[in-house]
């Protein structure tokens, strides 16, 4: 177990100074070319641009205007002349649009496009390049309507750009011509900037998310991710007394936490925020070290949040008891030390261990009885009520005398061999099974059985994983980007964002668990995966399985390969 590095923020309202990695793209540095449009009526399929007008601006310089008349081909109707003051004589002499649209986009280039209802703009524009052959823009888009309606509704009658323009008492006035609306949705572009700093809103990534914040109750609560890094790490929400409610990874973590604020509708997401208060969090080298140090700060800190709390805590195994005179399968939450039995899992929970169990006597005439039987009991008299899988037929139990000490043993032996090298003699066995079965339209019980297999099926998957990372020993891998990390029998033992693997260990990296508990020795063979360690080793194998192709194997002490033995695929129910 771990517990909480020493790299642990709290997030807090008292200003730092951040890098830029940390903003994303500074709102500061963004070039923004503001866009207005006039037109013949409202739709672009029956109408046409009259005039175009842009301002281009970057950290509040002005940087350039465009702004011309375009002749539509079509007549300008006189209430689009009352409106805008444009007229038909206005634009005879004006260039048509296809002769617009090229040094509109050079002036445009790859800045982030502006406007109020910037979608009506889009529309037009987009129309006349489909008709005239040019690319469409694929700039970033923000649209002043929108950022509105997230940062002032409550303090205007509507969102109209006259209205803002009034609200924020800019110095152009919209006049319903291209450039002074342009001018006017620039100022109020940068009144909504100001507006959206105070939620920490400094980035270009975050203020293009903006708006599906939308009207969020705990909107207040953004402000805690202001000093959130843009880098992979571990958060952990935190109550008003500082209890853990819920710990989470990403990639991003300023990014991943303030996707809480736009548009995650999980069921439990509300209640989530409203009792969140702070939140911590943990910047890690790599999404594999972050990925890690989640599972191990899940298991410490119990929140009650994530479903994996105490999740783990059930996991189960099957155990065949080798132990005894006559081995037997059983479910059990914890194996015992050095008790010579062959265990397999864990397995998420005792259910779906006894459900293992059951797949395996389908497969193989095991005795079911738990009665603990002595060596000699085939040579004595049959039990005048032998156990109920004996009387059915199903198990050539020992108790009934149906089967002597050397066959029965040699039934075990075929049957350790499946669980520890091939098990496709196993699972081909429940296959056929499942399809005489089918064939017989016993439906209910080919359900049951394919239900089983497919729990056994995982089971063995899930443990040819697990023991290849841990008789990997110590693997060396160097990461994209230029990360590294050690594992050690599966479990990270040190990261970071070196190409050069150091020795001795980084100071701060995410502590690994204790391996005292002699069952995390990978080279005992059959020894199953301790629970406390399992959620780890699934993590590491998921991950590399995902990362397979942007890393490198700098060292790896015993070999990292899965058996190439098949195995069978069972569709579970539902």
């Amino acid at each position: 177990m771990c517990s909480l590095p020493s790299r642990v923020v709290t997030a807090t309202l008292a200003p730092r100074q951040r890098s830029f990695d940390d903003l994303g793209r500074p709102l500061a540095e963004v070039t923004f070319v503001v866009l207005d449009l006039e037109t013949t009526g409202a739709s672009p399929a029956t109408c046409a641009i009259t005039e175009v007008g842009a301002v281009k601006v970057r950290g509040g310089e002005l940087l350039g205007t465009f702004q011309t008349l375009v002749n539509p081909g079509v007549a300008i109707p006189p209430s689009i002349t009352v409106l805008t003051g444009i007229t038909q004589a206005m634009v005879v002499p004006a260039p048509r649009i296809a002769a617009v649209l090229e040094p509109f986009a050079g002036f445009v280039g790859d800045a982030v496009i502006v406007g109020h209802n910037v979608a009506f703009d889009l529309r037009f524009l987009r129309a006349a390049m489909d008709e005239h052959g040019y690319p469409r823009f694929a700039n970033t888009v923000v649209d002043t309507c929108a950022l509105a309606r997230r940062l002032v509704r409550d303090e205007v009658p509507n969102c109209k750009l006259s209205t803002l323009a009034d609200l924020f008492r800019v110095g152009r006035k919209p006049t319903h011509r291209a450039l002074d609306d342009a001018w006017a949705t620039m100022e109020v572009l940068h009144a909504l900037l100001e507006r959206a700093g105070s939620l920490g809103v400094l980035g270009l990534e975050d203020l293009v998310a903006l708006p599906r914040v939308g009207g969020h109750p705990q909107l207040g609560k953004l402000a805690l991710t202001n000093r959130l890094p843009r880098r992979p790490g571990v958060y952990v929400f935190r109550d008003a007394g500082h209890r853990p409610l819920y710990v989470g990874k990403a990639v991003d973590l300023r990014r991943r936490v303030r996707s809480y604020f736009t548009g995650d509708d999980r069921r439990k997401v509300g209640g989530l925020l409203r009792e969140l208060h702070e939140v911590d969090h943990v910047e890690c080298s790599s999404e594999l070290e972050a990925s890690v140090l989640e599972v191990r700060m899940i298991h410490e800190l119990a929140p009650r949040y994530n479903r994996r709390t105490k999740h783990w805590r059930g996991y189960a195994y099957v155990k065949l008891t080798l132990d005894e005179p006559w081995p037997r399968l059983s479910a059990v939450h914890q194996p015992r030390h050095g008790d010579g039995c062959l265990y397999l899992g864990p397995v998420g929970s005792m259910g779906t261990a006894k459900r293992v169990a059951a797949a395996i006597e389908e497969a193989v005439p095991i005795r079911r009885c738990t009665a603990r039987l002595p060596t000699d009991v085939a040579d004595r008299p049959a039990r005048a009520a032998p156990c109920t899988a004996a009387q059915l037929g199903v198990a050539p139990c020992p108790c009934a005398g149906a089967i002597g000490r050397d066959a029965y043993l040699a039934t075990i032996a075929g049957l350790v061999s499946a669980l520890t090298g091939d098990p496709s003699p196993l699972l081909d066995r429940l296959a056929a099974k499942l399809a005489r079965l089918s064939e017989q339209e016993r439906y209910e019980e080919a359900a049951e059985l394919r239900d089983r297999a497919a729990a056994l099926s995982r089971a063995l998957e899930r443990q040819r994983r697990h023991d290849a990372l841990r008789g990997a020993g110590e693997l060396r891998l160097e990461l994209a980007g230029g990360a590294w990390a050690v594992l050690d029998a599966g479990i990270l033992r040190d990261a970071g964002a070196a190409v050069t693997v150091p020795d001795p260990p980084l100071a701060g990296a995410p502590p690994a668990p204790a391996t005292a508990d002699p069952l995390d020795d990978p080279g005992l063979p059959g020894q199953p995966v301790p629970r406390h360690l399992v959620d780890e080793l699934a993590t590491v194998a998921a991950w590399l399985d995902a990362r397979a192709a942007a890393l490198r194997v700098v060292e790896c002490q015993g070999g990292l390969a899965f058996r190439a033995h098949r195995l069978t695929t069972f569709e579970p129910r539902g």
